[in-house]
C-alpha cells in the first residue's frame, strides 16, 4: 500500500506541478520514447543477468507491493515456540523431541503454532538445527559457524533482485538520454520544417530524458530499496532463531535462552519482557 501511495505522490506531484506552471499534459505522452526506454531496459535486464537472477527478481516484486509478516505477533509466537521446545528438551531430553522435529507438521508443539509452521524456511531452519543438536556430534561452535554461513547465504541469494532492479533503475537514465538523443536526430533531418514544428520535435525529444529520469528516481530504484529492507526483516528472524538455540546449547535455561533471541530483535518489533513472558504463560495455560 506504501509503494502505491508512494507512486500517487510521485505522479501528482510531477504531472501537477507541470499543469500548475501552465504545462499541456498531451505533450508528455510520448509513447514511442516509452517504447524505446522501457524496452532498451527491459533488453538490458535479460542481458546483464542470469536466468536464476531473473527468475529471483520476478519472484521477489509482488513482495514489495505486500505488508511485512514479521510482526510482533510473529515473532512472540516463535519465541515461545522456542521456549516450549527447548522446555521439553530439559525435562525429557534432547531425543524427546526427535519425532517433532522430523515431522513439524505433526508435531502438537509446532501445530499450536500456525504462522511459524506457515513459513516453510524459518521452519526448516530450525529443525535442521535442532536435528543436529539431537545428534550430538556438534559443538555450540561448530553449530554456529554452520549457521553463519547458512544466514549469509541466504542473504546473499536475498541481495540479487536488489541488485538487479538498483542496476536496472541506474540504467533509465541512460536510456532516456538515448531515447532524446534519437529525437533531436529525427528533428536535426526534418530542419527544413518551420520554426513551430521543429519546437514541437525538439519538446517531444526532451521528453525522453524526462521519462528516463522520472522511471529511474520516482519508480524502479525505490523498488531496490523496499527489497534491501524487506530483505534485512527475513535475515533477522533466522538470527533470533541462532541466538537463542546457541544460548541453550551454552546452557542457559529456555527463559534466558529465549530472553537472548528476544534481544536481537528489531525495536519495532521487539516484544518487552513482560509481554512475552505473559505470552508463554497464555501458551503454557492452554
Amino acid at each position: 500500500m506504501l509503494v502505491i501511495i508512494g507512486y500517487v505522490v510521485v505522479l501528482a506531484s510531477v504531472f501537477g506541478g507541470f499543469v500548475l506552471a501552465g504545462g499541456h499534459l498531451h505533450s508528455l505522452f510520448q509513447p514511442v520514447e516509452l517504447l524505446m526506454i522501457g524496452g532498451a531496459a527491459t533488453g538490458a535486464f535479460f542481458v546483464g543477468n542470469s536466468g536464476k537472477a531473473i527468475k529471483a527478481t520476478l519472484k521477489a516484486l509482488p513482495s514489495a507491493l505486500k505488508g511485512s509478516k514479521y510482526s510482533k505477533a510473529l515473532y512472540m509466537e516463535l519465541m515461545t515456540l522456542l521456549f516450549e521446545i527447548l522446555s521439553k528438551v530439559r525435562k525429557e531430553g534432547l531425543m524427546s523431541i526427535e519425532g517433532d522435529v522430523e515431522s513439524p507438521e505433526e508435531s502438537p508443539i509446532f501445530s499450536k503454532y500456525p504462522a511459524v509452521l506457515a513459513d516453510h524456511h524459518l521452519t526448516e531452519f530450525m529443525t535442521d538445527y535442532l536435528r543436529l543438536m539431537v545428534s550430538g556430534n556438534m559443538d555450540a561452535f561448530q553449530i554456529e559457524n554452520l549457521m553463519d554461513n547458512e544466514i549469509e547465504t541466504h542473504h546473499v541469494e536475498g541481495e540479487i533482485p536488489v541488485h538487479c532492479i538498483s542496476k536496472m533503475g541506474e540504467g533509465l537514465p541512460a536510456f532516456g538520454i538515448v531515447a532524446a538523443v534519437m529525437g533531436v536526430v529525427h528533428t536535426m533531418a526534418s530542419v527544413g520544417l518551420p520554426p513551430a514544428e521543429l519546437g514541437i520535435l525538439i519538446a517531444n525529444a526532451l521528453v525522453g530524458t524526462f521519462l528516463g529520469i522520472l522511471l529511474s528516481y520516482g519508480f524502479v530504484t525505490p523498488l531496490s530499496s523496499v527489497l534491501e529492507q524487506k530483505l534485512h526483516e527475513s535475515s533477522k528472524v533466522f538470527q533470533c532463531v541462532k541466538v537463542t538455540l546457541l544460548a541453550s546449547l551454552n546452557g542457559y535455561a529456555p527463559a534466558l535462552a529465549v530472553e537472548f533471541g528476544r534481544k536481537v530483535l528489531f525495536s519495532t518489533e521487539r516484544p518487552s519482557f513482560t509481554e512475552l513472558e505473559d505470552h508463554i504463560r497464555q501458551s503454557k495455560s492452554k
